[in-house]
């Protein structure tokens, strides 16, 4: 039985820092330029052997001293995150609205402060936590939202989201049915990780990493460049002033292996067209599809099988992890914005490093950037598991 359309949603702010610069005009200068910002690991004591996407400056920005028991390298991002393309005005402004018991916090990550664990393990002093490091709010999983919830100030329900890669968007599922059921008026949506051991060579152990960038849907493709970010979006009811809209969501879990997709994308296929659906839109409305396209040849191949089942070949759909890296719980939110760049500035990205086309893979994946207006858009994140989320985003 179809899905019923759902209430729009307004995007009343929304950012993103990664790689490629902190804020909104940094990512569509980089998009714009095909400017990757990758570069050679430099990270940790001993690097391994390939291409991050890291953030510059966190190990100089300590948090403000009133959030000085939140310091550690994942909350000095999420806090650098906020501050831009006019984010806190626009928090401020429905708290001052709604209340801020009436505004939720929904964040998604994948290792949240895992790094700072890391390095009080390292530092033992006589089997204790070095006394720097004893503080143990930095040292679980919801340690992203409740510093979120902490450095906004607001105060309705409070969710970090951790389902591997597709956790920042599902975050805009979660955030679309509190405000459907009149829990909230408004949520805080977004998702911040960043790069640490268990990462890097936690991803390498399962030789998916490449040596080289990553080159997304490439015939030659080996493997994928991990990185950093954090984003947001505020989200509300929509009263028809907003530029943007999120208009539908899909979620789907394959339950197939650990880590690898169910073989034939149905997991893929089903988060799309429910997304679709929930939108009430079809298949052919949608201008530009941001793929979750890590550039391992067994997930490319299935996202790319997934979508030219459900799509016609006019589509521009690509990969953006060119640019960014894989940010991991990051990428839902980073690539939300990406697909609300294409909306507002017409600028559709290609897929950054790649060369040769895979022929197993569809007319849909584009290598080149194009330019034209388009009026919806849709972003796809998939995590280990077969856990999927696709967003349908929409101009007013």
């Amino acid at each position: 039985m179809p899905l019923p359309k759902i209430p729009a949603l307004a995007v009343r702010a929304y950012t993103a820092t990664t790689a490629l610069g902190g804020g909104l005009d940094a990512q569509r200068e980089a998009l714009e330029a095909r400017r990757s910002g990758l570069r050679r690991n430099d990270f940790g004591h001993d690097p391994l052997d390939t291409w991050i996407g890291r953030v510059a400056g966190i190990e100089d920005a300590p948090l403000p001293p009133a959030l000085a028991d939140w310091d550690c390298r994942n909350n000095r991002l999420a806090w650098m995150a906020l501050q831009h393309d006019g984010l806190p005005d626009a928090i401020e402004a429905a708290r001052a609205r709604y209340g801020a018991q009436r505004v939720a916090v929904i964040v998604g990550t994948s290792t949240s402060s895992i790094g700072a664990t890391e390095e009080a393990y390292a530092r033992l002093e006589n089997g204790r936590v070095p006394a720097d490091l004893r503080r143990p709010q930095i040292h679980q999983p919801h340690s992203l939202g409740a510093f979120v919830r902490t450095a906004t100030g607001l105060a309705g329900p409070c969710v970090t989201v951790a389902t591997a890669c597709s956790s920042s968007a599902k975050v805009f599922a979660q955030a679309a049915r509190l405000i459907e059921a009149g829990v909230v008026d408004a949520a805080l949506v977004g998702g911040v990780d960043t790069l640490c051991g268990s990462v890097l060579f936690g991803f390498n152990s399962l030789g998916l990493v490449s040596s080289q960038p990553a080159r997304p849907f490439d015939a030659a493709r080996d493997g994928l460049s991990l990185g950093e970010a954090g984003g947001y979006a505020l989200l509300e009811r929509d009263d028809g002033s907003a530029a943007l809209r999120l208009l539908g969501y899909g979620e789907s879990s394959d339950a197939h292996h650990m880590s690898a997709p169910h073989p034939k994308g149905l997991g893929a296929r089903l988060a799309m067209s429910d997304a679709l659906q929930r939108a009430g839109l079809d298949a052919a409305d949608i201008g530009y599809l941001n793929l979750h396209g890590t550039a391992t040849p067994s997930n490319d191949g299935v996202e790319a099988r997934a979508v030219a089942a459900l799509f016609g070949p006019g589509l521009h759909a690509s990969s953006t992890k060119g640019w960014t890296g894989h940010t991991l719980g990051a990428a839902g939110i980073v690539e939300s914005v990406f697909a609300m760049i294409a909306l507002e500035h017409g600028l559709l990205p290609g897929t950054l490093n790649s060369r040769a086309p895979d022929p197993a893979c569809g007319p849909q994946i584009r290598f080149d950037n194009a330019h034209r207006r388009i009026d919806h858009a849709m972003n796809n994140s998939f995590g280990f598991g077969g856990n999927n989320c696709s967003l349908v985003f929409g101009r007013a």
